[in-house]
């Protein structure tokens, strides 16, 4: 659908030089998604391995970021191998709903309420980042901490046009419940992509 190199704004990588590429398709209809147009992958041009490897190396960065959409929908492996041959580092951003595909070094799951993650995507995981809606969030965030190995960073991010009213809610339960860290979409802060 979309790259663009940028710094990463959100989770464990906050912060960092990224070339974020943003891959058309998905079914799991989150209604507060902030790139709905990349629902329908047939809307999106293809675009060949060897053109992305081009452009995501053409910047001094070497960390790129698959996202979506829900990028585990296409088979990221021929992608994630050029990449890495390219002496890129790979990072994923998936809601975890479909099977992994690709070698990746960061594996951030941020599950989505209306199609589950898959438990061994959830084992995998690098990083869980819960986006806070609503107070059930907490509950449920707590379920999916429960399938991560012990050595995921756990996230918890309000949604952009709750955050008003969850982060207060977000920082108390962190510091009740410190191993939980917050994260927020510093991006938007900084007006950048």
């Amino acid at each position: 659908m979309e790259q663009f190199y940028t710094i990463q704004g959100e989770g464990y990588n906050t912060g960092r030089a990224a070339y974020f590429v943003r891959l058309g398709g998905c079914d799991v209809g989150c209604v507060w998604c902030d790139v709905k147009e990349s629902w329908d992958a047939d809307a999106h041009p293809r675009v060949a391995v060897a053109d992305i490897v081009t452009m995501a190396t053409a910047h001094a960065g070497r960390n790129v970021v698959i996202t979506g959409g829900e990028p585990l929908m296409h088979n990221l492996g021929p992608l994630t191998t050029a990449l890495q041959t390219a002496g890129c580092q790979t990072w994923i951003e998936t809601s975890g709903a479909y099977p992994l595909s690709g070698q990746w070094d960061w594996i951030c799951v941020s599950p989505k309420k209306f199609k589950a993650p898959l438990p061994e995507v959830l084992a995998a995981a690098h990083e869980l980042k819960i986006i806070i809606f609503n107070k059930s969030d907490f509950a449920w965030a707590e379920q999916h901490a429960a399938q991560v190995s012990p050595t995921c960073r756990l996230y918890l991010q309000p949604e952009w046009s709750k955050a008003p009213q969850m982060m207060p809610l977000i920082v108390d339960y962190v510091k009740e419940n410190p191993k939980w860290q917050v994260s927020l979409q510093t991006h938007k802060f900084l007006d950048i992509p």
